[in-house]
């Protein structure tokens, strides 16, 4: 019990020290990597991948898996208090002003009040994220590198 404990209190200190400033945003090929990963750690069906494409995010836990993967290795989300509010703003701003992104992240920020599994805790997050202005956002930005990506390919 006193090992639990021991194990539990330096993961909640290894949470808050995690918010200092040796953070930086990751980059796209960080995030491409990080998603390649994840995706061999928490396998996805052709459906549900063609879904997430299409920013349709199905509540499965496999999805939930994936997506609580992603926001931990991209270090924006702690098992123990949840989103970095300022990690998505920094992460995600795009041409949004970050303070307004911060604010976003943090409505969208929830204490697990219900004890909810982590995964479904991560996705509640990300889908409030993901409904709000960032979303937008990260749509057009992903939208637009698609469609270059398509014109290059043709």
């Amino acid at each position: 019990m006193k090992e639990f404990l021991f194990i539990f209190f330096l993961t909640i200190v290894a949470c808050i020290t995690a918010e200092d400033d040796d953070w930086q945003p990751k980059t796209i090929s960080d995030i491409k990597s990080i998603r390649n990963e994840c995706l061999k750690e928490h396998p996805l069906s052709d459906e549900q991948i063609t879904q997430m494409k299409n920013f349709d995010f199905p509540d499965e836990e496999a999805v939930r898996q994936y997506l609580l993967c992603t926001a931990l290795k991209m270090d924006v989300f702690c098992k123990h208090q949840g989103y970095h509010p300022d990690r998505i703003a920094k992460q995600f701003k795009m041409d949004m002003n970050e303070e307004e992104v911060f604010e976003i992240a943090q409505k969208c920020q929830d204490t697990n009040p219900d004890n909810s599994p982590v995964d479904v805790w991560a996705f509640r997050g990300h889908k409030c994220m993901m409904t709000s202005a960032i979303g937008d956002k990260v749509k057009a930005f992903i939208k637009k590198r698609q469609e270059e990506n398509a014109a290059k390919n043709a």
